[in-house]
């Protein structure tokens, strides 16, 4: 039987981690900045430019969204460590895509390196 750790662990095998050190400039290259993590981590700060699409909607939406259709597209994703982006970057490699790359240590390590981030703008209720 296997864990979540090993499945992260096999498909780390068969991915492009981008170390955070080049994490920019494949970002300025991707055609698409894809946070998979859950809606509500998504909604509290995420990379500037990223789109969300949750890791356990990740297949259904790429293949029922026309844009999503090219296997060309640059695609750089990220989650909060790099397990679900990893286990994300192998399964869109499965179907077909690919310019597939995960950024190495997710949101975590690049908040921790102080990048920049989006959050939203909160009303005031003064």
């Amino acid at each position: 039987m296997k864990t979540a750790h090993d499945l992260v662990a096999e498909a780390r095998k068969d991915i492009q981690e981008v170390p955070l050190s080049e994490a920019d400039a494949a970002i300025r290259q991707a055609d698409l900045l894809l946070d998979v993590r859950d809606a509500d981590e998504y909604r509290a700060s995420h990379l500037p430019g990223a789109v969300n699409i949750s890791r356990g909607m990740l297949e259904f939406r790429f293949t029922n969204e026309p844009s999503l259709e090219n296997r060309q597209m640059k695609i750089v994703l990220y989650c909060k460590t790099s397990g679900r982006a990893a286990l994300s970057a192998k399964a869109l490699q499965d179907m077909g895509y690919m310019n597939v790359q995960s950024i190495e240590g997710g949101f975590d390590a690049w908040v921790a390196a102080g990048k920049d981030i989006a959050q939203p703008d909160l009303p005031s209720f003064e």
